[in-house]
């Protein structure tokens, strides 16, 4: 066996999530050839996912591209998130080719090599490292394996890792293809599901069909689609050309773990799900948010593997939460009397501002709480982006977390902390705010003296949350106090 390189992290998968895991020493095995691949695919971004580009400095590529407009929605049921504390209350649509072309831009300014035409194989963990197999007959050598390569992972199903859930009970295709002939354009609706004809760029047409029947294996052809088609509306307009074709159904599974030793699982490696509420992109783009600091720090050996424990306990809860709501939406959007009643039911619930905030909050990411005890309520939360005064003049918040390095923010008394152990990973910052704390779904809080803010944006510590001291949370999250130097 020879190594072609060693890297400190390899992902396997260079899409979305896998491209957000960048950081140390992380090298990107993708089996396409280059960095543009056809078709549309996932279709907006969720306004917390535009707040996580926002920490990294990359919002403002997406939306000098893309519609701000509002996408957040529950079975059919559309949730205005424009009273929304945040400054991204809305979502944007933008085709996932473009987000892939974007990050794919970032990856190269940043020097990360990315193994394209490739794909792994299979791996072998030891106690000091993974040896990954790539299709080529290649090897590289890493200290962490992350599996972003998607619902049939090769990841997850050599690491032996279970994919529990629920099997489909509806199936689509999906397809960009040309038409000889002027279709009914639009969506309907019959005893089978949705199906769809609407108009892209350059001549290109947009199917979504429902199937009559499930349990078909292997890549869907232009047969297929053809068969489908005649099915549905009695001819196929003469289809031809296809871009691409993909077959989705509503099976939801979820990895029984994220890690196994030095394997770690995100996006659809780790959960697969029906696209109700656009949720799947954005749910992987976060999980690597929340994981990538976190690998940073274990391979630069400053925080303990411990801390990669606290990804599951964080993302798994998140995850399990997506796909109850889309069980049950995809319940909520079947034609027959019954769950036509349940929805009418739903719609009325969701016009009424309590339930709407509570469920637009869940569907925008806006609303995600990691379970990090009792205290203040923005504790877990994500930290809202600020309008702060410094010494140095106003800076936003996430400004601060553009280099992925925790903060420190006092609000009190100008050096009313001692972090100087935790210095060379922790910046504190004194400064002032006089507006009001509000979060999505929650309202209005108490204005915290002093809060430390993880590099995913979310709230790890605030002054006077009890059971836990700022030292203690510097040292869970950021690892143990550096020696005093003599």
């Amino acid at each position: 066996m020879s190594f072609l390189s060693e890297h400190a992290v390899v992902i396997a998968g260079g899409g979305p999530t896998g491209m957000m895991l960048a950081g140390v020493e992380v090298a990107i095995v993708e089996r396409r050839a280059h960095a543009k691949f056809a078709g549309s695919r996932a279709g907006g971004l969720h306004a917390r996912t535009i707040e996580v580009l926002d920490q990294r400095g990359l919002a403002d590529r997406f939306l000098a591209e893309g519609k701000a407009m509002q996408i957040a929605g529950f079975a059919f049921v559309k949730l205005d998130i424009s009273d929304f504390p945040t400054r991204h209350n809305y979502g944007l649509a933008f085709w996932q080719m473009h987000s892939e072309r974007i990050l794919s831009s970032w990856i190269e300014e940043l020097g990360l090599p990315v193994y394209r035409g490739r794909e792994v194989t299979s791996f072998a963990q030891g106690d000091a490292g993974v040896d990954v197999e790539l299709s080529d007959g290649e090897s590289l050598r890493a200290k962490y394996l992350v599996g972003c390569d998607g619902g049939r992972s090769v990841i997850r199903k050599a690491a032996g890792i279970g994919f529990p859930g629920w099997d489909a009970t509806i199936s689509h295709l999906i397809a960009e293809v040309q038409l000889a002939e002027e279709p009914e354009w639009g969506m309907r609706h019959d005893v089978l599901g949705p199906h769809s004809l609407s108009k892209l760029e350059d001549g290109l047409v947009s199917v979504l069909v429902t199937e009559q029947q499930l349990g078909r294996g292997g890549e869907p052809t232009l047969g297929d689609l053809s068969e489908a088609m005649r099915a549905v509306y009695g001819t196929d307009y003469g289809v031809h050309s296809p871009v691409w074709i993909s077959r989705f159904t509503d099976a939801a599974r979820q990895a029984s773990i994220y890690r196994d030793r030095r394997v770690l699982l995100a996006g659809d490696s780790a959960h697969v799900h029906y696209p109700a509420g656009g949720q799947g992109l954005n749910l992987g783009v976060q999980d690597a948010v929340n994981l990538g600091w976190k690998l940073a720090q274990v391979v630069k050996g400053t925080s303990p593997d411990t801390l990669l424990d606290s990804y599951q306990a964080e993302r798994h809860p998140v995850a399990a939460r997506v796909l109850r709501n889309i069980l049950a939406q995809v319940a909520l959007r079947r034609q027959d009397d019954r769950s036509k009643a349940a929805l009418e039911f739903v719609s009325e619930l969701l016009q009424m501002d309590e339930p709407r905030r509570r469920v637009a909050a869940e569907m925008s990411g806006l609303g995600i709480h990691y379970d990090l005890g009792e205290g203040h309520p923005l504790l877990g939360r994500r930290m809202p982006d600020l309008e702060l005064i410094t010494t140095n003049g106003p800076i936003r918040v996430f400004k601060l977390l553009h280099d992925a390095r925790p903060v420190l923010l006092n609000l009190g008394e100008p050096r009313g902390f001692d972090i100087s152990p935790w210095a060379d990973r922790v910046q504190m910052v004194d400064a002032t705010y006089s507006g009001r704390w509000e979060l999505p779904a929650i309202g209005l809080v108490t204005a915290p003296t002093a809060v430390l803010i993880r590099p995913d944006g979310y709230v790890a510590w605030v002054e006077g949350a009890p059971k836990v001291g700022l030292d203690d949370a510097l040292t869970t999250w950021f690892g143990p106090p550096a020696a005093p130097r003599v």
